[in-house]
């Protein structure tokens, strides 16, 4: 993929074709003021005045010729909007006729991602280029587009290719750009501080050793700030195994490691006055002789005792002791990505990240945020009520509830059960996954809520 940044230039009056933009409300008066030519040729494309639709507008030569577009609303670009242009026009330069793209670059630049690590060479009809006259505003959105694109091609790819060593290298990569200082307890050296990380992962093989990635970056003075993804490479369910239909998405069940090493890196870039800690529990649910059971009572890094209900709710487990040590550092924010439950799906769809928080004012600003840059996010409850649903006998709780209701709140009341108290905290319960293509955003791996968490990131601590 070509650097986003270089999909999006300064104007500089340099030869451009022009881009009209055209919403619904002042369709007729733009079409009535056009020439005869373009009336007809809008007439024989069929053009309307809707979001992504566009003509060619011929010129007084064949290669004089400039698009009409359609938008909601021309005073207010979103992200979005330009997205299949950038997808379908042929290479070249292009500007808009009237205004700035605005916020529209972004979306610009996500609609050039591709992901063909495993196809043939296809033919390669060049980059698509954008002028602005706002050349400052490149670079941010360049930054968002490459983390996106981080997010999607670590989804994307099989776990045969992405397991726990190379989401550590990929953590390492991102590492040693900023100078970061990273730490990787690995293997049989979990068993006494991250038991549950370790009983998770332990039947992989030993190339898919469970690990926790831990990254370090910022001055100490500053506030510390963690940043929690879950990184089960593969889910097989384990014992309690998925059926075949339920297993063959699975690869993409490390997408919340995805996203905070994604949020890290963008952190990292804009150079916020943060002392970052990231943390990355990366296992395989894999199933053999030494699986853990369901049944068997884990001890947790906390030093809470959890009776296993049912080793397909793993994910919990693993983030549980990766909280418990964010939480020793005395954070003033954690911040956690989860491919977690399927009732976050049936609830809101996959478009929509399940968002928990037990701090109002962290709630709203992510929730503003995201409303603002159009990656939204939709606030569920921690209902305290329903921490009676993973009661244990035995020990003391269970990872799985015995009934079905509220499978995401429970989830999300399990993890907060190793979040200190007082630290402001919230759970992002995403699919990671676009099951249908939409304009710039293909079908696969995707990121939801990443750009709204680092807007309340920059929000909170930018410069």
């Amino acid at each position: 993929m070509t650097d986003p940044a270089d999909l999006v230039r300064p104007d500089a009056g340099q030869s451009a074709r022009a881009i009209h933009l055209v919403d619904a409300k002042d369709h007729d008066a733009w079409l009535a003021a056009q020439p005869g030519r373009h009336r007809a040729a809008l007439a024989a494309q069929g053009f309307r005045p809707r979001a992504h639709a566009h003509a060619i507008l011929p010129g007084e030569t064949p290669e004089d010729w400039s698009v009409a577009a359609g938008v909601a609303d021309t005073a207010a670009l979103g992200p979005w909007c330009l997205a299949r242009l950038a997808e379908t026009l042929p290479a070249g330069d292009y500007r808009l006729a009237q205004g700035d793209p605005g916020a529209a670059i972004f979306g610009w630049m996500s609609a050039h991602y591709r992901f063909d690590r495993y196809k043939a060479s296809g033919e390669e009809k060049g980059p698509r280029v954008l002028l602005t006259v706002q050349p400052a505003a490149i670079e941010g959105a360049a930054a968002q587009a490459r983390a996106t694109a981080l997010v999607r091609d670590m989804v994307n790819v099989p776990t045969a290719d992405m397991g726990p060593e190379q989401i550590e290298a990929e953590a390492q990569r991102v590492a040693g750009r900023h100078g970061a200082t990273m730490t990787v307890t690995r293997g049989d050296a979990l068993e006494t501080g991250y038991p549950m990380i370790h009983a998770v992962g332990r039947a992989a093989d030993r190339a898919s050793a469970p690990r926790l990635i831990e990254l370090v970056w910022g001055r100490e003075d500053h506030p510390r700030v963690a940043l929690v993804g879950k990184g089960v490479v593969f889910d097989s369910g384990g014992l309690d195994i998925k059926p075949a239909a339920g297993m063959r998405l699975m690869k993409k069940d490390m997408g919340g490691a995805a996203h905070a090493l994604a949020l890290a890196d963008l952190v990292m870039g804009a150079g916020l006055p943060v002392r970052l800690h990231l943390l990355l529990p990366t296992v395989e649910n894999a199933i053999g002789g030494n699986a853990f059971r369901p049944g068997d009572v884990l001890r947790s890094r906390k030093g809470l005792s959890v009776e296993i209900g049912n080793t397909d709710a793993e994910g919990r487990l693993i983030l549980g002791d990766a909280l418990a040590r964010a939480g020793e550092e005395a954070p003033v924010l954690i911040v956690d990505f989860a491919t977690l439950t399927g009732a976050a799906r049936v609830a809101l769809g996959p478009d929509l990240p399940a968002m928990f928080a037990n701090d109002e004012s962290l709630a709203a600003d992510l929730s503003a945020c995201g409303t603002a840059i159009d990656d939204p996010v939709w606030r569920m409850p921690l209902w305290a009520p329903y921490n009676d649903l993973f009661k244990s006998d035995i020990a003391d709780l269970s990872n799985s509830g015995e009934s079905a209701f509220a499978g995401a709140i429970t989830a999300a009341l399990f993890l907060q059960r190793f979040v200190p108290e007082d630290t402001p905290w919230a759970h992002f319960d995403t699919f990671a996954w676009r099951p249908t293509a939409r304009p710039g955003r293909p079908k696969g791996g995707e990121a939801y809520g990443l750009r709204a968490a680092f807007a309340m990131l920059q929000k909170r601590y930018g410069r």
